[in-house]
């Protein structure tokens, strides 16, 4: 049985009279599973109790942060059927995509680890001071990263493991030194449930203080934006909507000591065929696109929404329509999202110069909760008159863009907004032959795909998910690989400041075995050994 309560630190809650169930959208009815909705007063204790613990938690060693990490990841990799049973009754996933999913999630949680146990990434910087320099002494200056404070992580509804509870944004807020408080996505409020017993067990394991990680409840908006207005909280993570990341935004920049908000919003993330490319892989890459723009039932934020090519060749449309067609439709995560997708599509349907190219076999499927996958066609003059058709519709649909020329094609480009992603399909001669097209598109997107596809998200230490305004709120961020950390972290330099009051990392001694940048040098040394 779940227990629809509030995490509080290492207690439960269940204070409020309000309560709700999740919802399963393949069979259309209520779970059993009931939550009571967070309180005003479960929310500030839950805030103050991260406030606590951060005091405590901030100053453990990379070693002891990394400990429980690793448990917790060794918890999670041997968690029963249970998560995977439940997990599949709240959101339509198969199975084997949340077996998947757990697996990303394990191994990210490892990855964080490794990198507090290795300790380099705190950045440390010693200038060593000379009090014998004229006309002025040289101080001595050590700079790092430290952890900013209690952060707020919203669950996401397209990734319940991956991007939720224990997620990306929440295992990195914990490696930079963060408390964390996680407000659960309305669409898997039971799978959440037991992530976050999972995390509160490991805090418990490992010995962390009683307030490190709360998991909060709310089918509604109260919850979250009381916590993003809560004085004590520092920093926000979210992954969802534009409407809703830049709403939170908005009420960070408005408190009056504002705190930033890493909001990944999603794009429809374009992808460029180059002539040479449709010619000589046309039905590879057509097959390949409709695989990648309804994996998942089209609910990943990477999903190829927009494709552009130079209309030289009728035949690569023709490809595409029958790869679309031979695709199949699905169950979305809520019945709002399906609503949401069928009403975009419908919109950009009656937009004048818009048609279907091509529909999935699944439309003559009379099942009112699938959603059913959509090609639509337009010109690159019709897409610079209605810039909207360049927006995001989250589910298994594209857009076909042709252009007239390369002069058209690089127009396109440099009217693009912020994306996650950029791709671009050519052969190695057009793609140098096209290099301008690709400067063009370093500075519209995060991560730029070569012959390739942006669904799938490899989780590694260079990776970039993230992007330009409207994308995400703060493009020089990512939210998945070890660089997001420093979403959760700000510089201090300590000026002759003493040995023994310095962070270990920044004494003479490298008793970490970290590297160093020691005056302009980067190094593992003792400082003593060098001068």
């Amino acid at each position: 049985m779940i227990a629809g309560q509030q995490i509080i630190g290492f207690d439960y809650s269940a204070e409020g009279s309000e309560t709700f169930y999740s919802y399963n959208p393949a069979e259309q009815h209520n779970t059993n599973y009931l939550f009571h909705k967070a309180t005003t007063g479960e929310i500030n204790l839950a805030v103050q109790k991260a406030a606590a613990a951060f005091q405590v938690y901030r100053k453990n060693s990379g070693a002891e942060k990394a400990h429980f990490l690793n448990v917790l990841a060794e918890d999670l990799l041997y968690t029963g059927d249970e998560l995977i049973k439940v997990c599949n009754e709240e959101t339509g996933l198969p199975p084997v995509r949340i077996e998947g999913e757990r697996m990303r999630t394990v191994n990210q949680i490892k990855m964080f680890a490794t990198l507090l146990s290795e300790g380099s990434w705190v950045d440390a910087r010693i200038d060593t001071g000379n009090p014998e320099r004229t006309p002025l002494p040289k101080p001595d200056l050590r700079f790092m990263h430290i952890p900013i404070g209690p952060v707020v992580v919203f669950g996401a509804s397209n990734f319940p493991l991956a991007f939720s509870v224990a997620g990306g944004d929440t295992i990195s807020a914990f490696a930079a030194g963060c408390s964390v408080v996680v407000k659960a996505h309305p669409a898997h409020p039971a799978t959440s449930a037991i992530i976050g017993k999972l995390v509160q067990t490991a805090a418990k394991k490992t010995n962390m203080p009683d307030g490190l990680f709360s998991l909060l409840f709310d089918d509604g908006i109260d919850v979250g934006i009381q916590l993003v207005k809560h004085p004590l909280v520092k920093a926000v993570g979210f992954t969802g909507s534009y409407k809703a990341g830049k709403a939170l935004f908005d009420i960070a920049v408005s408190r009056p000591e504002p705190i930033p908000v890493y909001a990944e919003m999603g794009s429809t993330n374009p992808v460029f065929i180059l002539p040479d490319a449709a010619k000589e892989r046309g039905q590879e890459i057509a097959a390949a696109y409709a695989a990648s723009v309804t994996m998942g039932i089209g609910q990943f934020c990477t999903n190829p929404g927009l494709m552009i090519f130079q209309n030289q060749d009728n035949n690569f449309l023709q490809l595409l329509k029958t790869a679309f067609e031979k695709t199949t439709g699905g169950v979305m995560l809520t019945p709002n999202i399906l609503d949401s997708y069928n009403s975009g599509v419908h919109q950009h349907l009656t937009t004048e110069g818009v048609e279907q190219l091509a529909i999935s076999g699944t439309s003559a499927v009379d099942v009112a909760n699938l959603a059913v996958p959509v090609l639509l066609k337009t010109s690159g003059k019709v897409l610079d008159n209605n810039p909207a058709l360049s927006e995001e519709i989250f589910g298994p649909t594209g857009m076909v863009v042709s252009a007239s020329s390369k002069k058209e094609m690089l127009a396109i480009a440099e009217n693009l907004s912020g994306h996650l992603t950029a791709t671009v399909h050519g052969t190695e001669d057009e793609l140098i032959g096209y290099r301008q097209l690709l400067e063009v598109l370093e500075q519209k997107a995060g991560r730029v795909v070569i012959n390739g596809f942006p669904t799938g998200v490899e989780v590694g230490n260079a990776m970039v998910h993230g992007g330009p305004f409207p994308s995400t709120t703060d493009s020089r961020t990512t939210s998945v690989g070890t660089a997001a950390i420093y979403r959760f972290t700000r510089p201090v330099c300590y000026q002759n400041m003493p040995q023994q009051l310095l962070p270990p990392a920044l004494r003479d001694k490298n008793v970490l075995n970290i590297y160093r940048l020691i005056n302009g040098d980067w190094s593992t040394k003792d400082i003593a050994r060098m001068t």
